[in-house]
């Protein structure tokens, strides 16, 4: 948990809304949340037949992980043509999920087998793989 433990958490919530209830209706209506906006200051091209799961922005190129059983893919694709300039698929058996890298090697997730696979970040050839408990 953190430092107060559960007990401290429900004090801290009791005294905030016992704050709320004497400062009245008036303090609670300056109580909004915040809306944030967006504008697109550029467009990228991507494989429209991609399903996107992971995607990772280093040295230039993005690390893409795909996912789809039977398509999943782990690639290295030049941001600004969209060009796939390596790929590695991951088996017929697998929806590929998130991807990360760290150091030199790519680790992909997967959807519901419960496995991980590792890879250099370089080649993608694979350097080992894992398994975990849950979805990825």
């Amino acid at each position: 948990m953190n430092l107060w433990g559960k007990a401290g958490l429900l004090v801290l919530a009791g005294v905030v809304i016992a704050a709320l209830v004497v400062a009245g209706p008036a303090a609670r209506e300056n109580l909004t949340t915040p809306v944030y906006h967006y504008d697109v200051v550029h467009t990228y091209p991507h494989d429209r037949f991609a399903f996107t799961e992971g995607l990772v922005y280093t040295n230039g190129v993005l690390i893409e992980g795909t996912g789809l059983r039977g398509n999943s893919t782990l690639r290295r694709v030049n941001l600004s043509t969209g060009e796939v300039m390596q790929e590695r698929p991951l088996g017929d058996e697998y929806f590929g999920e998130g991807v990360t890298v760290f150091g030199n090697r790519t680790i992909e997730l997967t959807e519901d087998s419960g496995r991980g696979f590792i890879f250099n970040s370089t080649t993608f050839a694979p350097e080992g793989n894992f398994t975990y408990p849950t979805e990825g």
